[in-house]
C-alpha cells in the first residue's frame, strides 16, 4: 500500500490531476493507508528545497485531508497535522495550502482546544492578511470563524490577545464574502467576549463599513446582495450599548447629509440601535435626532422616508420613556422630548387646514404605539385642543379637516390598544375613556354636514371598533345618527357608502342595533306597490335602499330578516291585495321591474355570503328556496286565467340563480333530498314537497311543464329545474330509474316542446350537467341517442336551417359536457362538427361550436361541483388549432372561411398561453379574419390582437413584419361608413392607439400621417365611445417620435 500512495504522490506532482486526490482519499477512507503514511509519503516534498516541490506537497496534503472522512482522523493525526500546518504558516510559500489544511482541520470533532489556541497564535503570528488576495483572505476568516463557533471557551481564555490579534487581522478588509464572515465573528465578539478595552477598536472596523453601498455585480457568482451585508452588519452595530456615544454622531452625519437610499438605511439601523443603546444615549442625544427625524416627516421627500421616520421616532420615545413607565403612573408628569415635540405639534394643528398639520398628527399618531404614559399624554393635549378647535365659531370653515385629524388619532389610540380582540380591556385601561363624551358630541355633530360627514363617519367607525370604548346604549346613539344620513335623498354616494360600511361594522358585533334601527327604517322605505312607469325618482328611491340593505344584511341575522321582509314584499308585489284585483292590470314592467330589483338584492346577497364563507346560506334550502317556488308556479297556473308579474322569464332567471346559489352550498345529502322533491314536482306533478308559500297551489290545476302541450309559462319554470339540477354534486344519484331514458325525453323535449332560447337552454344546461357527472353510467346515450341526434337534427339537409343551428347549440353543450371532464366522445363529436364546414347554411355555426366547446361558462364549474379535468383547454387547442390552420391555408374558400370562424372563435375561448407560441402562423389568418362580415368575430379577433400586442415588449418583429396591413385594416374597421358595429370600430382604434408602444418608429414612421389624417376624420364619429377612442389613439400617434 505504501507503494501505491508513494505512486499517486508522485504522479500528482507531475500532473496536478484530480484523479491521484480522489484514489488516494480513497484508499485512505478504506483502510489501505493512514494520513501520516500519506505524510511520510510526502515527505521530500514537504522539506524541498525547492520552494514549488514544497508548496505542492502541502497542497496535496490539504486536497487529500478535505475529501477523508472525519472519522479517519484521530486525536493523535489532528495534532500531529496542527502542529505541522502551523509550523507551515511561517513559510510564505507554503501559506496558501497550510491555510486549506487548518480550514479543513478546524472543523473535526478531534480538534481539541489547545490545538485552537495553538492555530490562532500562529494565525496572528505569521499571516499578513494585505499579502493575500481575497479567496486567500477568505480561508482565513473561514479558520477564525470555525475556532469562535466550536471553541469559543478555549478563545476568551487569551483575553486581549484575541481580540487585539482578530481586530489586526480584519481591518481594512473590502470584500463583500470575507465581510459577510467577519461581521458574523464581530457579533460574537462583542456580545460574548470581554471587548471594553478595545470597543473603540471594534466600533472603527464595523462602523466604517455604514452605511453600505456594494451593488453585485451582473451575474454574481456568489449571490450576495446588498441586503445581506446590511443586515449582517447592522447585527454588529447593535451587538452592545458601548457603541451607543460614538454611533450616534454618525447617523446624524447620515440623516443630516446622507442620500434618500442612506437616510432609510439609517432609520432602520435606528431602530434596531437605540434600544440596545439605552435610555440614556437616546435621552442625551433626543433633541438632536428629533431635529433631523422632523425634517424627514415635516418635508419628506418620499413617503417610505417619511413612514420609516415616524418609525424611529416611536422607537426613540419608547427607549426614553419604557424604563421609567413603571415609575410614571401619572401622565401629567411627561417631560423632556415627549412633552416638546408634542407641544410643537399641537402648535402646528392650530391651523388643521395647512399641510403641515397631516404631518404633526401623524407624529401624534405614533406617539400612540409608544408607551402607555406616552400615549395618555398625548391624548390629552391633543384630543381638547381639537375639540375645542372645532366648537370654536371662528374655525367653522375648518371643521371638516378637523376632524380628519380628530379621526386619524382616534384610530392610532384604537390600534394602540387593539393587542387581543378576545381578551376584553380592564375597566379605565381604553386611552380615550376620559374623553369619549366629548369626541363623540363633535362627531355626531359633523355628521350633520356634507363636507365634514366623512371624517366624521371615520372617526366613529375607529371608536365602535375600539373595545371596551362605547356602551351598548352609546352604540345604539352612533346607529341612530348614522340613520339620518341614509334617510336624505340627496346624499352623495361616498358618505352613503361609509356610512353603510359603519353600519356593516357595527351589525359584525351588535346586530340588534341595526336589526332594530336601520332596517325597519329601510323596509319602511321600500314600497308594497310598484311605482308607475312614470315615477322615475320613486323608482331610483327604491333601488337605492335596496342597494343599502344589500351592503348591511350579510351578517346571518339581518340577512334573516332581510330574507323574511324581501319575500313578503315579493308578495305584495306579485299579488296586489284583493281590493286592487279588479283594476285593469294591462302594464306589469313596473312590478316586473321591482320584483326582479327585490330577486337581484337577495342574489347578490346571497354570493357575498358565499364568497365570505357564511355556514348559515344552507338553511335557506328550507327558507327561501319552497317560497320561491311557490310562488312561481302558482304563478305560471295562475296565467292561464289572467297575466300576473311572476311569469316575467327576467324574474325566473334571477330565481333561478338564488336556487343555484343555495343548492351548491348543500352537502350531498341534503341535494339528494331536495333533488327528489324538485323531481316529483316536475316529473310526477308532485309540488307539495317542493313548494311553501302565503299562496296555496290550486289542486285542480295541473303542474307538468315538461309534458307535451304544457302552457309556454309552465315550460318556462324548466329554467328552476335546471337551477337545482346544475350544482349537484358528483356522488347525487338522480332519483330516475334510468338516467339513459332522461337524458333522451330531455334532448327531444329541447326539439318539439322547446318554444324559447330560454326552455331550450334551461333544459340543454341540464343535460350536460348530468352527462358530466355520471358519463360512465351513460353509454348508452353516449354511443347511441347523440349520434342520432346528430343524424336526424343535424347533418340531415332536410331539416330547417333554423332548428340546425339550435340543435348545433345542443351538440356543443354535450361535447362541452364531456370535454371538461376529459371523456374521448368530446373528439368524437369535434370531428363531426368539421364534417358540416362544406355544408354553407350551418358552417360558421359548426366552425363557433369548435371554438365555444372550450370556453369557459357559468355551468360546468368548480363551484357548481363540475368533473373538470386540468390543462383540458391546453390540450383541446394542442389538438384542433393545428388542424384549424391548416384548412384555413389549404381548402377552397367557403371552407377557409369557416376554418377562419373556427379560429377566431377558439382564441377567444382558451387562454392566451395555448397559442401564443403559433402566432407566427396565426396573424395572417387572423388579418384574412378581419374581412369577414360578421360583426362579433371581426371585434374578437381585434381584441386578441389587442391582448397580444399588450403582452409582448416593444421591438415586436411579428408585429413589425405585418404592421402596413395591420394599419390599414384598423383604420377600415374604424370608419363608421365601411363598420356600422360600434364595438368593432371601438376595438379597432384601441388597436391602433396600443402599436405605437410595441412597434419601432421607423417601422410605423410611413403610415404616421395616413392614420393622424384619418382619425381627425373618425372624431366626428356619431358615437361618443367611439370619439373617445379616437382622441386617445391621436393624441398617441401625435406624440410618437423616433
Amino acid at each position: 500500500m505504501t507503494d501505491r500512495i508513494d505512486r499517486l504522490v508522485r504522479t500528482w506532482i507531475a500532473s496536478e490531476q484530480e484523479q491521484e486526490i480522489n484514489d488516494t482519499a480513497s484508499e485512505i477512507a478504506q483502510g489501505n493507508a493512514t494520513l501520516l503514511g500519506l505524510v511520510k509519503s510526502l515527505g521530500e516534498y514537504l522539506t524541498a528545497e525547492e520552494d514549488d516541490l514544497r508548496t505542492k506537497g502541502v497542497e496535496f496534503l490539504s486536497l487529500v485531508l478535505a475529501k477523508c472522512p472525519p472519522e479517519k482522523l484521530n486525536r493523535q493525526s489532528v495534532r500531529v497535522l496542527t502542529t505541522f500546518y502551523c509550523g507551515k504558516l511561517e513559510d510564505t510559500e507554503t501559506i496558501i495550502p497550510a491555510l486549506k489544511g487548518l480550514v479543513t482541520l478546524t472543523k473535526l470533532p478531534a480538534f481539541a482546544s489547545t490545538d485552537a489556541i495553538e492555530v490562532v497564535k500562529a494565525t496572528f503570528s505569521h499571516v499578513k492578511m494585505k499579502a493575500l488576495v481575497q479567496s486567500q483572505r477568505f480561508m482565513v476568516f473561514t479558520v477564525i470563524d470555525n475556532l469562535v463557533a466550536q471553541h469559543r471557551e478555549a478563545l476568551k481564555g487569551l483575553g486581549e490577545e484575541f481580540v487585539k490579534g482578530y481586530i489586526n487581522l480584519a481591518e481594512g478588509e473590502k470584500d463583500p464574502r470575507n465581510l459577510l464572515l467577519a461581521f458574523a465573528i464581530d457579533r460574537v465578539l462583542l456580545l460574548e467576549f470581554e471587548v471594553q478595552k478595545y470597543i473603540e477598536d471594534l466600533f472603527n472596523i464595523t462602523f466604517c463599513y455604514f452605511p453600505i453601498t456594494f451593488r453585485p455585480p451582473p451575474n454574481d457568482p456568489y449571490g450576495i446582495t446588498a441586503e445581506d451585508l446590511k443586515g449582517t452588519l447592522r447585527a454588529c452595530l447593535h451587538a452592545t450599548p458601548a457603541f451607543g456615544s460614538m454611533a450616534i454622531p454618525l447617523f446624524l452625519e447620515k440623516l443630516t447629509a446622507g442620500s434618500p437610499v442612506t437616510k432609510k438605511d439609517t432609520l432602520d439601523t435606528l431602530d434596531v440601535c437605540l434600544p440596545v443603546y439605552g435610555p440614556s444615549v437616546a435621552r442625551e442625544n433626543a433633541r438632536k435626532l428629533w431635529n433631523c427625524l422632523k425634517l424627514e416627516i415635516f418635508q419628506p421627500t418620499d413617503s417610505a422616508t417619511e413612514e420609516k421616520a415616524l418609525k424611529t421616532t416611536q422607537v426613540l420615545i419608547q427607549t426614553i420613556y419604557s424604563a421609567s413607565e413603571g415609575e410614571k403612573g401619572d401622565s401629567q408628569e411627561i417631560e423632556g422630548l415627549a412633552k416638546d415635540a408634542c407641544e410643537e405639534c399641537i402648535q402646528i394643528l392650530r391651523e388643521p387646514e395647512k399641510s403641515q398639520a397631516q404631518h404633526a398628527i401623524k407624529v401624534l399618531c405614533a406617539f400612540m404605539s409608544t408607551t402607555p404614559s406616552v400615549a395618555r399624554f398625548t391624548l390629552m393635549r391633543a384630543v381638547p385642543h381639537l375639540v375645542r378647535l372645532f366648537l370654536n365659531p371662528d374655525e367653522l370653515p375648518n371643521r371638516a379637516p378637523t376632524l380628519r385629524l380628530l379621526a386619524d388619532l382616534i384610530e392610532a389610540a384604537r390600534e394602540s390598544t387593539a393587542n387581543d380582540p378576545e381578551v376584553l380591556p380592564e375597566e379605565g385601561t381604553v386611552p380615550l375613556s376620559p374623553y369619549k363624551d366629548e369626541v363623540l358630541g363633535v362627531l355626531t355633530v359633523g355628521l350633520k354636514t356634507p363636507a365634514s360627514a366623512l371624517p366624521a363617519i371615520d372617526g366613529l367607525k375607529s371608536m365602535v371598533r375600539t373595545i371596551g370604548l362605547l356602551t351598548d346604549e352609546e352604540l345604539g346613539f352612533v346607529v341612530h345618527n348614522v340613520n339620518e344620513i341614509l334617510e336624505k335623498e340627496e346624499e352623495e354616494g361616498d358618505i352613503s357608502d361609509a356610512s353603510l360600511d359603519l353600519l356593516s361594522t357595527i351589525s359584525s358585533f351588535a346586530p340588534v342595533h341595526v336589526s332594530g334601527n336601520t332596517l325597519p327604517l329601510l323596509f319602511t322605505a321600500l314600497p308594497d306597490r310598484p311605482p308607475p312607469r312614470d315615477a322615475e325618482s320613486e323608482r331610483i328611491r327604491y333601488w337605492r335602499t335596496l342597494a343599502y340593505l344589500k351592503k348591511l344584511c350579510t351578517q346571518s341575522d339581518l340577512f334573516e330578516t332581510l330574507v323574511v321582509r324581501l319575500s313578503t314584499k315579493l308578495d305584495l308585489v306579485c299579488f296586489p291585495s284583493m281590493s286592487r284585483e279588479d283594476l285593469p292590470e294591462t302594464d306589469l314592467e313596473p312590478a316586473a321591474a321591482y320584483a326582479h330589483s327585490i330577486l337581484k338584492t337577495l342574489a347578490d346577497v346571497l354570493s357575498t355570503k358565499i364568497d365570505q364563507g357564511h355556514a348559515d346560506v344552507v338553511k335557506y334550502i328550507d327558507r327561501l328556496v319552497p317560497r320561491l317556488y311557490n310562488l312561481f308556479i302558482y304563478s305560471a297556473l295562475l296565467a292561464e286565467e289572467r297575466p300576473t308579474v311572476a311569469t316575467d322569464p327576467r324574474l325566473l332567471a334571477v330565481a333561478a340563480q338564488i336556487v343555484t346559489l343555495i343548492t351548491q352550498t348543500l352537502n350531498a345529502g341534503r341535494q339528494a333530498a331536495f333533488v327528489k322533491a324538485v323531481f316529483g314536482a316536475y316529473l310526477d306533478g308532485n309540488v307539495t314537497q317542493l313548494t311553501d308559500g302565503v299562496q296555496k297551489i290550486p289542486g285542480d290545476k295541473t303542474f307538468s311543464p315538461l309534458q307535451q302541450g304544457a302552457p309556454s309559462p309552465q315550460k318556462n319554470l324548466v329554467v328552476l329545474f335546471a337551477a337545482a339540477v346544475i350544482s349537484l354534486h358528483r356522488e347525487v344519484s338522480l332519483p330516475v330509474p334510468d338516467e339513459t331514458g332522461l337524458l333522451k325525453s330531455l334532448l327531444q323535449w329541447t326539439v318539439n316542446d322547446a318554444e324559447n332560447a330560454l326552455q331550450r337552454e334551461a333544459v340543454v344546461h341540464t343535460i350536460a350537467a348530468i352527462l358530466n357527472r355520471h358519463a360512465e353510467n351513460l353509454e348508452a346515450f353516449l354511443a347511441t341517442d347523440i349520434a342520432t341526434f346528430w343524424q336526424t337534427q343535424i347533418a340531415d339537409n332536410a331539416a330547417p336551417v333554423e332548428s340546425r343551428r339550435n340543435a348545433i347549440l345542443t351538440f356543443t353543450w354535450l361535447t362541452k359536457a364531456l370535454l371538461v371532464r376529459g371523456h374521448n366522445g368530446a373528439m368524437t363529436n369535434v370531428d363531426r362538427l368539421f364534417e358540416l364546414f362544406n355544408d354553407d347554411s350551418v358552417n360558421w355555426d359548426a366552425a363557433q361550436a369548435i371554438g365555444r366547446v372550450p370556453g369557459h361558462d357559468k355551468i360546468l364549474t368548480k363551484k357548481n361541483h363540475a368533473v373538470i379535468k386540468i390543462l383540458y383547454a391546453q390540450k383541446y387547442t394542442n389538438s384542433v388549432l393545428p388542424r384549424i390552420i391548416e384548412g384555413a391555408n389549404a381548402s377552397d374558400p367557403l371552407r377557409q372561411n369557416a376554418f377562419l370562424v373556427a379560429l377566431a372563435a377558439l382564441i377567444k375561448s382558451v387562454p392566451k398561453s395555448t397559442y401564443a407560441h403559433q402566432m407566427t402562423f396565426l396573424m395572417p389568418l387572423l388579418l384574412r379574419g378581419l374581412d369577414l362580415p360578421d360583426n362579433e368575430i371581426r371585434a374578437s379577433v381585434i381584441e386578441t390582437l389587442q391582448a397580444a400586442a399588450t403582452s409582448s415588449g416593444k421591438d415586436n418583429g411579428l408585429l413589425a413584419e405585418h404592421a402596413s396591413s395591420l394599419v390599414s385594416t384598423m383604420l377600415k374597421n374604424s370608419a363608421v361608413a365601411q363598420t356600422p358595429s360600434v364595438r368593432v370600430r371601438v376595438a379597432a382604434l384601441r388597436y391602433l392607439a396600443t402599436l405605437p408602444d410595441v412597434v419601432r418608429y421607423d417601422v410605423l414612421h410611413p403610415q404616421k400621417a395616413t392614420v393622424l389624417r384619418e382619425l381627425g376624420r373618425i372624431l366626428d364619429d356619431p358615437k361618443r365611445a367611439v370619439r373617445k377612442e379616437a382622441v386617445e389613439a391621436r393624441t398617441n400617434w401625435f406624440k410618437f417620435t423616433g
